[in-house]
Order: C-alpha cells, then structure tokens, then sequence
C-alpha cells in the first residue's frame, strides 16, 4: 500500500497507566494510518492477550479525546464497535485469550468523517453497523484476517472515498485540540478562547459536536496524561515542580485531580510505575 504516514512511534506510551505492567500482560503494536483515513485518523494499534490459566489483568488507560474504532474478538464480546469519548478512566479486564485491532480517530475526526454528533456516544460504544450500516460485515472481514498489515488494507479499501468533503470546523477543531496537547500553559479555557479569537460558547458547541466532550475536560485531560507519563518515566520526582510546570495552582490542588481521575496519589503512581518498569536493555 502507498502513501503511508510514519508508524507512530512505539516508545510513545502517553496514556497508559502502569505501562510497565502492562506490557507483561499483553502485546501492543501500532501500525500506519494510510490515505484514505489519514487525515482523520492517526494509527491503527492491536492489543493481544494469552492469560489461559492466568489470573485475569485489570488494563487501565487515561484515553485521549477521540473515537476509536474498534474489531474485537474476546470472551466478553466480539465484533465491531465504534467507541465514543471516555471522560472516566477506561478500565478493561483482559482474561483467557483475545485481541483488539483499533483505528484511533484524532479528536474530531470520526465526526467530520461521518458527520456523526459524537457526543451521542460520550462515555458509550456501540455496533459499528448501527453507526454506519455500509459496514455489515466489515468486522467479520477484518477478524477473519490474520495479518494486521492486510486487515489494514481491508479497512483502508471500505473507508476510501467514503468520507466527507472539507471541513472548515474540523480544522479549527483539529488546531486547538493541538495546541491544547502540545502546550502546557493552556490550562484555562478563556486562554484558549483568546488564542484563537472564538467565542465561549462556541467553543464548547464544536467540541461537543466533533470531540465529544468539553474543552475545560479537554484541557485537564492531556495536563494529567501528562503528568502520568513523567511519573511513570521517573522524569519528575518533585511533584511542587511538576504541578507548576503542568499550570496547575499549587501542589494540592494537582494531587487531588489526578487522585481522583487515575485512583491513587501522584507518589504512589510514580512508586507503582517504577517498581514495575520494564528494564532498559544494556
């Protein structure tokens, strides 16, 4: 296939809690959006699990503010579903053997693309065939393939020439959620009203119709993925800095976001992720 993005890059584990302990329980590969999804999505993942005659593993992840599509095959569903924004910590319990071979959607794209209000599917997934009838049998096509580099192909060839024309909103949806992501002194959304010249309530209109949820949600979201991901990499033992250098107001106030969003304090996540890091070879 022609015209590949760059395969995302494998060491980017941003949202992933406790990836060093997950990585024990289960396999992650990420593969290159092609150009029929391309401008709408950024990567194809596949997660895959052997835990016959194991105890069952509790994955936990702080997911980004997208649609994923999803082809699943596991002992609770199996399948294709189109899974909406999660505003909560996303936990999925993996037991006996399974795979999920995912499109992630960037923020805003799975609407422009199907021109879908994906707040309908905040915090909810539903059948791919319910969402877009063209795709009965499409997850019967993909599971049935053993190769993921093929079941790319298979997706590429339905979705091309299936999406929408240009999108004005997309695109400025599309530059504030980077920005947002990319920089941390956006903490506060009349910074980010300011930035682009848009009105509040605006704002919140376009996020709710192509990211699925709010753009304050947005904000803390990507600063404690943030946070997170340097606890988890040890690159910011002291969490006073850390919660400065995130735009939060002060140490406390920091500790008690991500308390309350990832389930433990930022020390005992960092002690967690550390304790169970994978070691760097030589």
């Amino acid at each position: 296939m022609t015209g590949l993005r760059a395969v995302p890059d494998p060491g980017d584990m941003k949202g992933i809690l406790h990836p060093g302990e997950q990585a024990r329980h289960r396999s992650l590969d990420r593969l290159a959006v092609g150009p029929a999804l391309a401008e709408f999505a950024d990567r194809y993942w596949v997660v895959r699990w052997d835990l016959r005659g194991k105890p069952a593993y509790r994955a936990e992840v702080l997911s980004f503010p997208c649609v994923n599509l999803t082809f699943e095959r596991s002992s609770t569903r199996t399948g294709g579903f189109v899974n909406g924004v999660c505003t909560t910590k996303y936990v999925r319990e993996l037991d006996g053997a399974g795979e999920t071979f995912g499109i992630r959607f960037r923020p805003g794209g799975f609407g422009a693309f199907t021109g879908m209000d994906v707040g309908a599917l905040r915090d909810d997934s539903a059948p791919l065939a319910d969402v877009l009838p063209a795709a009965a049998g499409l997850a019967d096509r993909v599971l049935a393939e053993p190769s993921d580099v093929a079941r790319v192909e298979i997706v590429e060839d339905f979705f091309a020439g299936r999406g929408r024309a240009d999108d004005p909103h997309y695109a400025l949806v599309s530059r504030i959620v980077t920005a947002m992501a990319a920089d941390p002194a956006l903490t506060r959304v009349d910074q980010v009203t300011d930035r682009f010249a848009i009105p509040i309530r605006t704002l919140q209109r376009l996020f709710r119709r192509y990211v699925g949820a709010g753009p304050k949600w947005v904000l803390c979201r990507f600063r404690l993925q943030d946070a997170a991901d340097l606890l988890a990499r040890g690159d910011k033992p002291d969490l006073a800095t850390l919660a400065a250098d995130l735009g939060y107001f002060d140490q406390a106030h920091f500790s008690r976001e991500f308390t309350a969003e990832i389930g433990m304090s930022p020390w005992e996540y960092a002690r967690k992720a550390q304790a169970s890091a994978v070691p760097t070879p030589g």
